[in-house]
């Protein structure tokens, strides 16, 4: 499971399902963070989450005995991503005091049509029509489903927007780090630039918390870890803009997660943005398969 990174053989499908998996682990993982937000300062969330994943990690590096990160010829963009990264989620759950969640999730959702942007660019990815239109129905579908009813104020809705650049571009740097680092590796990485930028923070935000609150963060740290495994996973396997509309799927399990958690019941409109950013979804994933099967016989 926890392997050293191979030559892998190209399976969208294998991507796509790995992927699926690593965005209903966020989506629990924000909803843990939304109920954490309301007593505890965000660097302090991000560090006992970041120091979990951390320790975990590096215990699996030692043991299976991974190749020193700093002799990575991508550590450079290792520390790229990881600093993208907590900008992102810095920003992303700051904008959560001023902002409606439905104005933050319309906004942020633009990360995945970024993604297939920025592969075009840097990684000279091929994105055909079909995957452009996954990527777009899908973003239709998050307006729908949002539905925000009034302008948002300008300084909140920047940082949101800045969260998904970053987020967005930081994708774009796991599918480059994934062709030559294992993904523990990544993982230790970017949560040990977290460890750090949040303990610098510690001493003007910390609080004690209670029994109920340690649960959460130590849940949290769990959560966030299988997410991260299962999501770089996924991009080996498949480029960044096929993943990329994958990314809406979170927003359904966002939805289940409400209404077992908080017994929040969806509006129409909410229901029916999720059909559409599951049809765009699953749109892509038969096509995916087709493609496939296609050259499976072109091969054969």
């Amino acid at each position: 499971m926890f392997s050293r990174p191979t030559d892998q053989v190209p399976s969208p499908l294998a991507g796509i399902a790995l992927a699926c998996i690593g965005y209903s682990l966020f989506a629990m993982q924000d909803a843990v963070v939304k109920w954490l937000v309301a007593d505890y300062e965000v660097p302090q969330i991000l560090f006992m989450r970041s120091i979990i994943i951390t320790g975990f990690a590096a215990f699996m590096v030692w043991r299976q005995r991974h190749p020193s990160i700093l002799k990575s010829p991508h550590r450079n963009s290792l520390l790229l991503r990881a600093l993208l990264m907590f900008m992102a989620w810095l920003a992303f759950y700051s904008s959560a005091r001023h902002l409606g969640l439905a104005e933050i999730t319309t906004m942020y959702f633009c990360a995945p049509v970024m993604v297939v942007v920025l592969s075009i660019f840097i990684l000279n990815e091929k994105v055909g029509p079909v995957r452009w239109l996954a990527c777009i129905g899908g973003f239709v579908g998050v307006v729908l489903a949002a539905n925000p009813t009034h302008a948002p104020s300008l300084i909140p809705a920047g940082m949101v927007l800045f969260a998904g650049f970053c987020w967005a571009w930081s994708v774009i740097l796991v599918r480059l780090v994934s062709r030559t680092e294992s993904t523990l590796n990544q993982m230790m990485a970017t949560s040990f630039f977290f460890v750090v930028a949040c303990g610098i923070m510690l001493p003007w935000t910390w609080k004690t918390p209670d029994l109920f609150g340690w649960c959460l963060m130590i849940g949290l740290g769990f959560v966030s870890a299988a997410g991260q495994y299962f999501l770089y996973e996924g991009f080996r396997y498949a480029p960044a803009s096929t993943l990329a509309p994958i990314e809406y799927s979170g927003l359904v399990w966002a939805f289940l997660y409400g209404y077992l958690i908080w017994a929040e019941i969806p509006a129409i409109n909410v229901f029916a943005g999720a059909l559409l950013i599951v049809g765009s979804s699953l749109g892509l994933i038969l096509w995916e398969r087709r493609l496939v099967i296609a050259s499976r016989r072109v091969a054969g």
